[in-house]
């Protein structure tokens, strides 16, 4: 049964919960709420409060779902509310930059924001996701995340969750973004043969119990204030550059089809990655454009 968690918010406002399934007349009474939605990180989120402007002005939450930026576009296409938020427990057909499968068990975090940014915005998008999202793992965990350079944040150099953002342009008007995240939270990944070695969880990383609500409401409380720094035109590219773990290795990129080795030398204003060769000369890679980024040797660059 598909059961949705819907949340429309205003500041310090007092949160509305109401359940719809894929029945309208089977509306399950309030006192049923907490046996009908196990496990609804939404709900637990609200009762924590939730003080956001616009990301979470309405939450969306389903058991399962194909995927959450599935989810997203569809009502960004009918013209939903910017700072919508789509939660899911699991999904089916999750997915992350250029189509890659993402893993989606039971007991992590996966969500995507529908924002209406301008085209001035959106190139920070990206940088805007990353900060959010170690600022809220390090808030809650204690924890000390990474982010390899453009969308994965690392911890001990193993991916503990992955961001995406993709938009609908057309000529100079951006119709909407997505952002989407995914986090393992509880993902035992010496059970999975794919990403064994490759991936880590905040429980295991921390030897703790992550709690999914703290960590959702303090996500979308960072998105929140800083989308709105940015719509006043404060960037976050610079905690972001700040935050790489890509910066002053020697790496191999993937850049629109062609590979190129040199070292991360830094990044521009608008967050794309400054790749210094050997020969001198020093390439613009926009992280969008990137299909794969690998260390060509652990040891860190002087310069």
């Amino acid at each position: 049964m598909e059961v949705l968690t819907i949340f429309n918010a205003g500041i310090r406002w007092p949160y509305i919960i109401s359940q719809l399934t894929s029945k309208p007349e089977s509306h399950v009474p309030a006192r049923d709420r907490e046996k009908e939605m196990p496990g609804n990180v939404v709900a637990e989120t609200l009762r924590g409060g939730l003080f956001t402007r616009i990301v979470g002005k309405r939450l969306l939450f389903f058991q399962e779902v194909g995927s959450t930026m599935d989810e997203a576009r569809l009502r960004a296409e009918r013209g939903t509310e910017e700072g919508t938020v789509i939660v899911a427990e699991t999904q089916t057909s999750s997915r992350g930059r250029q189509g890659r499968n993402w893993v989606s068990r039971s007991g992590n975090l996966y969500l995507s924001v529908v924002l209406y940014p301008t085209l001035q915005t959106l190139p920070f998008l990206n940088s805007l996701c990353g900060v959010a999202v170690v600022r809220a793992i390090s808030n809650i965990s204690g924890l000390k995340p990474r982010i390899k350079w453009p969308n994965d944040i690392l911890l001990d150099d193993k991916k503990v969750a992955g961001l995406l953002v993709e938009s609908a342009i057309a000529g100079e008007q951006v119709h909407n973004s997505i952002i989407g995240i995914g986090i393992n939270v509880a993902l035992d990944a010496d059970e999975i043969d794919e990403i064994a070695g490759g991936a880590i969880s905040l429980n295991h990383a921390s030897a703790g119990d992550i709690p999914r609500d703290e960590l959702l409401r303090e996500i979308l409380e960072q998105l929140d204030a800083l989308y709105i720094r940015l719509n006043h035109g404060d960037t976050p590219v610079e905690e972001w550059e700040e935050l790489l773990d890509t910066l002053g290795k020697r790496v191999r990129i993937t850049w629109r089809g062609d590979e190129f080795v040199g070292v991360a030398d830094g990044i521009d204003a608008q967050g794309s990655l400054l790749l210094r060769q050997d020969d001198g000369a020093v390439l613009t890679l926009a992280a969008g454009d990137a299909t794969s980024l690998r260390p060509v040797n652990q040891e860190r660059q002087s310069f």
